[in-house]
């Protein structure tokens, strides 16, 4: 799997608070100290093929923004105002939109270097809300400032294309994931994919905790989670996963792969 870096976003107006006051019960996402962008953890994600020093200087001189999202709290609700692009520095969150008959529909799963808020590009309001799965950070960029600054910016130009063109493959990916396949099609391709983000992140492909709960993972694959359930229990029968609630330890990649390539690549 081919990984989009990001460039550093990481500039936010400090007036203008992540979370409304009134979104929801739990308290505001607390502020972080700044650091530098050459010092974060994520530089190898953030900062661009470039061993040029003007480059990596102009990154350091933007004034940074992070902000902690506890576990069950919203970064930006669907319908609200565009202003900013958010990149995960650390946790899990979920994506969702609501049908015309009511009912959230998870749209998507974001971990670390992940960039979202894109979907606010098109109409200047978000068309899903974010939540977080776990606490979390995010860096954050005023889109009206990262604008200006492609202006004169080949480099940031190409990679705000890059992550536009991205999120247009994973919503092709998922329509062709909920059109074509069966239960046991889907699940495989969800676990392949998130094992191979994990490995892209230094982590464990076989042997990892999701942070989604089954339920989450049937709104986004279009399965009850009855159907979530049976499916994991049958995977286990296989003998291609062994499964402790949320803790998943991949014993059987090809066999998974197989099932994943029934239809995904026919």
């Amino acid at each position: 799997m081919t990984t989009l870096r990001v460039f550093p976003l990481e500039v936010l107006v400090e007036s203008v608070p992540l979370l409304s006051a009134n979104r929801d019960a739990s308290p505001g996402p607390a502020y972080l100290p700044k650091e530098r962008c050459t010092h974060c953890h994520l530089r190898a994600w953030c900062l661009p093929d470039s061993n040029e020093s003007s480059a990596v200087d102009c990154m350091d001189g933007l004034k940074l923004g992070r902000r902690r999202i506890r576990a069950g709290q919203r970064l930006y609700l669907e319908g609200e105002s565009f202003k900013f692009l958010y990149e995960v520095r650390s946790g899990n969150l979920k994506s969702s939109l609501k049908t015309p008959d009511g009912i959230q529909r998870v749209s998507g799963f974001h971990m670390a270097g992940e960039l979202i808020g894109l979907d606010g590009v098109a109409e200047g309001h978000h068309a899903s809300s974010a939540t977080a799965l776990e606490d979390s950070e995010v860096c954050a960029v005023s889109y009206a400032f990262l604008t200006e600054l492609a202006t004169g910016n080949v480099q940031i130009q190409r990679t705000l294309m890059q992550q536009m063109s991205g999120e247009i493959v994973r919503e092709l990916r998922l329509l062709v994931l909920l059109g074509n396949m069966t239960a046991h099609e889907r699940l495989a391709v969800f676990l392949l994919n998130l094992s191979q983000r994990l490995q892209a992140r230094g982590y464990s492909p076989s042997d990892f905790r999701m942070r989604m709960t089954r339920a989450d993972i049937g709104s986004y694959l279009g399965l009850t989670l009855e159907t979530v359930s049976r499916t994991f229990s049958a995977f286990q029968k296989l003998h291609l996963l062994e499964v402790n609630q949320r803790h998943i330890r991949v014993t059987d990649r090809s066999g998974l792969e197989r099932i994943a390539d029934m239809r995904a690549h026919g």
